[in-house]
Order: structure tokens, then C-alpha cells, then sequence
């Protein structure tokens, strides 16, 4: 399975998709939020849910979670309930799966394509 989650008005996500040239399934993330039974597959994958998490959303600081300590079980609840806070792109290539879009992140996507 291949699939991209991503906010289409995001530049640097369309920038990616077109570099990796992605002719795979894409979900805009605001249209339809990711769900949670992908998010739980997700985190098998990478390991955790923060790894998933997108600390720079501008609601991140508007809401004080900057300030907390986010457990686990917080970082899941975010994601599910508001869209901005899944880093993006999450890309699902079979087995393997790449959150945000670090140059490093990208090639590794690259490597597996």
C-alpha cells in the first residue's frame, strides 16, 4: 500500500509530492483527518505518537501545550481531534512509513521508491 497525507495548501507538501514524483493515493488531512485506526498503525511503525506529532503548529504554542507534558495517550488525542497537529507529509510506502519533511526524511523516502 502507498499512500500521502497531506494538507494541500501546504507548499512544502506539494513541493515533496512532486519531487517524489507520488502517483499513489493522497488524503487531504483537512478535508478528512487521518483516523485512528491509522494513527495506531502509524506508531508501530515509527515508534510513537510524538514522532508523529507536528509541535509546530501554530495552535501548538495558542493552546499551551508547549508548556505541558504530553504523554503519549495527549500527543494521540491531538492528532485525532484536530488535523494541524499530524506532521506532515506522513508517507505510507508497504511496510514503511516517513512523517515531516526533513531533507532526511525525503531521501529515505527516495531510497525505498
Amino acid at each position: 500500500m502507498r499512500k500521502a497525507y497531506i494538507l494541500n495548501s501546504c507548499s512544502t507538501c506539494q513541493r515533496i509530492i512532486k519531487e517524489l514524483d507520488w502517483q499513489d493515493e493522497i488524503q487531504n488531512i483537512k478535508e478528512k483527518n487521518i483516523d485512528a485506526k491509522t494513527l495506531d498503525k502509524l506508531k508501530k511503525i515509527i515508534g510513537s505518537y510524538e514522532g508523529l506529532f507536528n509541535k509546530r503548529a501554530m495552535k501548538y504554542r495558542s493552546m499551551g501545550l508547549n508548556e505541558m507534558n504530553l504523554t503519549e495517550k495527549d500527543y494521540r488525542k491531538y492528532i485525532l481531534e484536530e488535523y494541524t497537529f499530524l506532521k506532515r507529509p506522513v508517507l505510507i510506502v508497504d511496510d514503511l512509513a516517513f512523517a515531516g519533511n526533513a531533507k532526511k526524511t525525503v531521501e529515505a523516502v527516495k531510497a525505498v521508491l
